[in-house]
């Protein structure tokens, strides 16, 4: 049974830091890309940032380029963003999801999910 987990999202003011983390367990970490996405109350979910199999190419979505930082850690199973430069419009509850495929093409589908964790910016 696969299982994706998040941690690390919580409130923190505006200009702040936060990392988020996500463990996958009950498949091969290692076989798939992997995505952070978010959604916000009332919008459509948005993929924030995406990373192959191997950790060798990263994608961001222009809201978010230069201010977060997608990693993995295959030996661990384990997912990371690091986020910095928070701003009010980040608020949403963010997921991690583990792609159809090992790399970031087309429009970053995902296999499987995990609950989400929410981040909350203030002013």
């Amino acid at each position: 049974q696969v299982q994706v987990v998040e941690s690390g999202g919580g409130l923190v003011q505006a200009g702040g830091s936060l990392r988020l983390s996500c463990t996958a367990s009950g498949l091969t970490f290692d076989d798939y890309a992997m995505g952070w996405f978010r959604q916000a109350p009332g919008k459509e979910r948005e993929g924030v940032s995406c990373i192959s199999w191997s950790g060798g190419n990263t994608y961001y979505a222009n809201s978010v380029k230069g201010r977060f930082t997608i990693s993995r850690d295959n030996a661990k199973n384990t997912l990371y963003l690091q986020m910095n430069s928070l701003k009010p419009e980040d608020t949403a509850m963010y997921y991690c999801a583990a792609l159809f495929s090992g790399y970031c093409s087309g429009s970053w589908s995902g296999e499987y999910w995990g609950q989400g964790t929410q981040v909350t910016v203030y002013p």
